[in-house]
This record gives C-alpha cells, sequence and structure tokens, in this order.
C-alpha cells in the first residue's frame, strides 16, 4: 500500500471515529449546569434518585463555585442519602462533608451538619456490636446543637441523639450484664454504675439497677443492694423487674 492510501485510510478511520464518539457522546454532556440541574430535580421529584444522580454531578462539575454547582454537589448527597442502603449512607456522608469543606459559611450549613449526623445514625450498629458509627453520629449531633443552636434542626436533632445515646446505653448494660455472667463483678459495677450516670434518659434504667443490686449481693455490698433495689421500686413502681425484687429486699 503507497503512502497516499496509507493516508487515506487512516484518515477515514479517524473520521469514522469522531462520528462514532459523537453517535455514542453522554446527551448529559450537552447540557448547561442550569438544564442538567432542571432535570435531576425533575427526576428526583419522582423519587429517581440513582437517575438524577448523573445530572446533579454534571451540573456541579460544569460550574463547581456558582450557585447552581453548590447546589448541585448537595442534591448529590441527598440523592445518596434517600436512596440508602450502607454504601450509599457512607457515601452521602462523605459527600456531605465535602459540601461543608468546600462552602463552610453556607446558609445550608446547618443542614448539612444534620444530614452528616443522619446518615451516622441510620448505620448505628445492633447493642451487641461495636459502636464507632453511633459514638460518631452523637457527636455530629452535639455539633450542630453547639454550633447551630436556634437552627430549625434543633429539635430533630435532639430526638436523633437521644435515639443513638439510648443504642450506646443498652451496649453498656449487655456489656456489664456479660462480666456479671462471666465472673467479673468489679468490671460489671464500674459499666452499670457508669450507664446510670451517663445515660439517664436511658428507657432500661429499672433492669440496669435490678442487675446492678444483683451483682453487689454477689460482691457481699448488701447495703448498696438495698439501695439500688429500692431506687427501682420507688424510680419504676409499674416495671416488670420490681415484681422480680427479692422479698428481703422490699
Amino acid at each position: 500500500m503507497n503512502r497516499r492510501c496509507l493516508a487515506l485510510l487512516l484518515a477515514f478511520v479517524a473520521l469514522a471515529g469522531c462520528r462514532s464518539g459523537r453517535k455514542h457522546e453522554d446527551p448529559i454532556l450537552r447540557l448547561s449546569a442550569a438544564e442538567s440541574l432542571t432535570e435531576g430535580k425533575r427526576l428526583l421529584d419522582g423519587k429517581k434518585y440513582g437517575q438524577s444522580r448523573p445530572y446533579f454531578q454534571h451540573a456541579f462539575e460544569v460550574e463547581p463555585n456558582s450557585a447552581a454547582g453548590r447546589e448541585a454537589l448537595l442534591l448529590v448527597a441527598d440523592t445518596l442519602y434517600f436512596e440508602s442502603g450502607e454504601a450509599n449512607l457512607v457515601q452521602a456522608e462523605a459527600k456531605y462533608r465535602d459540601y461543608q469543606n468546600r462552602f463552610p459559611t453556607s446558609a445550608r450549613a446547618a443542614y448539612v451538619q444534620f444530614q452528616i449526623a443522619n446518615a451516622l445514625s441510620r448505620r448505628i450498629e445492633r447493642p451487641d456490636r461495636d459502636q464507632q458509627s453511633s459514638r460518631k453520629a452523637v457527636a455530629a449531633y452535639e455539633d450542630l446543637l453547639r454550633l447551630y443552636p436556634t437552627s430549625e434542626y434543633v429539635a430533630p436533632a435532639r430526638e436523633g441523639l437521644e435515639k443513638v445515646r439510648a443504642s450506646l446505653a443498652e451496649h453498656e448494660f449487655l456489656v456489664g450484664r456479660f462480666y456479671y455472667r462471666f465472673g467479673l463483678p468489679a468490671a460489671a459495677v464500674m459499666r452499670l454504675e457508669g450507664l446510670l450516670d451517663k445515660y439517664p434518659q436511658y428507657p432500661g434504667r429499672d433492669k440496669t439497677l435490678f442487675v446492678l443490686a444483683q451483682v453487689y449481693l454477689d460482691v457481699d455490698r448488701k447495703d448498696d443492694a438495698q439501695a439500688a433495689f429500692s431506687r427501682l421500686a420507688k424510680e419504676f413502681p409499674q416495671s416488670p423487674w420490681v415484681a422480680k425484687i427479692p422479698k428481703e429486699s422490699r
């Protein structure tokens, strides 16, 4: 093949490649940030989270520092949060933090902090598992209450915080009871007493007092056991644990 023919062949291949590329080009790439944001919102209104996300991502990539770009980045995080699932919630938290780092003075700062806490709260582990996400959620809710004390998210943040703290308290109870059952009364006392001091709103305080009293009896701290049983009967008279108090301790 002579050089002229080879050049013509290469030109034809290049032209065909360009046409093929245009044919398969993602139509989202042709949209402006505003157009992409609008279409993403339309899909989001229909709860098509996965379909809307590429439009928001494109809008942010085209104009990352514009109002449309900032809103789009936040909506990327929202779609991941609303779609739910462990992996999506992890990504949602990361996107909210990205937004927080890029735009720390945003008018949406309180919302972003609230959503970071919620993304962590929705990933809290069962009380018998490690509580890393729960502790992070507590810190995130407390940050919101400290940094944005007048925001509209304060009341739901307090509710979320109490829910997570209840899970942490239940974890402490299970650990304390485990120590008691496996012959480690000193460790059990430390854990259960700490629970009662740290989590005054824990709904399982009645069973905690009962188990703590039992531990006191096992280590011959009869006065402390009597005080725990008396407290149980006084503070939780309707609790089923009251009926289990030994007759000699009533």
